[in-house]
């Protein structure tokens, strides 16, 4: 017999842990290869994390509700196998834990951080290594206005000493509550003096139930949504941009195709599609919209993946990504967007579906909505939303004079990083969005 270690795998670009919700699988219970054996959830999507090998499930190295990382050994399984019964008996198909090049989104006014974080852990650790740190515990890390010797004199108690999430709040809330930190007994750094140009602390507001208020606990996913929502306000310095255009051609056609593309393609054609091919042809007129911020760069993105927001039927939110969007038909973007929002309602979606997007589209017309002023999805620098269509009247200019018509109408608007994006660029992109929706050709063949 041997032993079989269980590792969580990688589950996306920019994941690197991950909160075990359930073992699916008890201790003593057979597993057969590709059963699922533990739920996890991520800052982005569920999953599942299936056995590779048939064995017996032998013990839980961690408990549901804990935080592993990539790359932890999660259980051990027993399996069929010559030699001893030890931990090195059969190699382990572990997928290596990604670089911090490779891993990480980067994040402004932290690469300093990355370069000098070389304090040693309280598990071994050689001199001058330099110790990791994942996007989530850094972004905190930025939030909070820890210095770099706060952040590498806090004890991790993640894989090789790392440090997880739940260190650095058990920090943050011990230095609010006053609580002297004892400090690591191999840092030789000097504590930095923090200057008004580094983030303060915010205080957590205290909010009390009166009598008869029902108190709800958020659920998982809305923490992260909610912490999300929070940094992005902190990050960029939100501007905003409205136009009306009409889309009267638009719905006409979309009316005459509708019966026809549903009985050929199997599938409804919804204005979605055809929005984000407005919205993909503008980004390629203004790449400048398609960027992140580092720091005092600007990275241009080469690719066009459009985030779609989705509703859950839990009232949370996601967004998958459908990727390369300017490369895909209309016929390709109305399959995408019907299959990623279908695999979202079922909770079906892999983790590398909300990975690598560039640009998020939300339609907030689906509520009734007019318009609204959408949070931008870091690190992105734009998120575009469209209101409902209703009927207007509207002035029209004719050979014969103005007249007066019943037009189809709907609000676009644009929240942008105003770090990067100005209001003469920003405006004019959401323009060409609405001039590509206005102009739309009412003899296209699909």
């Amino acid at each position: 017999m041997g032993i079989f270690k269980l590792v969580l795998p990688k589950m996306g670009e920019s994941v690197s842990e991950a909160t075990l919700t359930k073992w699916v699988k008890a201790v003593g219970e057979r597993i057969d290869e590709d059963d699922t054996v533990v739920e996890v959830a991520t800052d982005k999507v569920d999953s599942e994390v299936p056995s590779p090998v048939q064995g017996i499930l032998k013990e839980i190295l961690f408990e549901e509700g804990q935080v592993a990382q990539v790359g932890d050994v999660i259980a051990l399984l027993e399996v069929e196998g010559a030699g001893e019964v030890e931990e090195t008996a059969i190699s382990t198909p572990v997928e290596a834990p990604v670089s911090e090049e490779e891993n990480e989104t980067p994040i402004p006014g932290l690469d300093a951080l990355e370069r000098q974080s070389t304090i040693p852990t309280t598990r071994e650790r050689a001199v001058g290594e330099e110790r990791f740190y994942s996007p989530l515990v850094k972004s905190i890390a930025q939030q909070e206005g820890l210095s770099t010797q706060e952040l590498g004199e806090i004890s991790g108690s993640g894989s090789d000493g790392r440090v997880t999430k739940q260190d650095v709040l058990n920090y943050i809330s011990k230095r609010s509550d006053g609580e002297p930190i004892r400090k690591s007994a191999v840092s030789t750094q000097p504590v930095e003096v923090r200057t008004e140009k580094q983030v303060p602390v915010t205080p957590v507001q205290v909010v009390k139930a009166n009598n008869g208020d029902e108190i709800i606990e958020m659920d998982r996913m809305r923490r992260l949504i909610a912490d999300h929502m929070v940094n992005s306000i902190r990050t960029s310095p939100h501007v905003f941009s409205v136009v009306e255009a009409d889309v009267t051609n638009l719905v006409n056609w979309r009316n005459k195709v509708k019966d026809s593309f549903k009985k050929r393609e199997g599938e409804n054609i919804t204005f979605t599609p055809l929005i984000i091919e407005a919205i993909t042809k503008a980004l390629k007129d203004f790449p400048m919209i398609n960027v992140s911020v580092d720091g005092h760069n600007i990275i241009k993105r080469k690719h066009i993946n459009i985030g779609m927001a989705a509703a859950l039927p839990s009232g949370n939110l996601i967004v998958p990504v459908i990727k390369d969007a300017d490369q895909l038909s209309l016929v390709g973007l109305s399959k995408a967007v019907n299959d990623l929002a279908v695999r979202a309602r079922g909770n079906q979606l892999k983790p590398d579906d909300t990975q690598g997007g560039t640009f998020t589209f939300t339609n907030i017309g689906a509520f009734g909505n007019i318009f609204g002023m959408p949070i931008i999805n870091q690190p992105q620098a734009a998120i575009l939303a469209v209101g409902t269509i209703t009927k207007k009247p509207a002035v029209l200019e004719t050979e014969a004079g103005d007249v007066i018509a019943i037009r189809h109408m709907m609000y676009l608007t644009m929240s942008y990083d105003h770090r990067v994006i100005d209001g003469a660029l920003g405006g004019t992109f959401l323009k060409r969005v609405g001039d590509y929706l206005e102009n739309w050709d009412k003899d296209r063949e699909i």
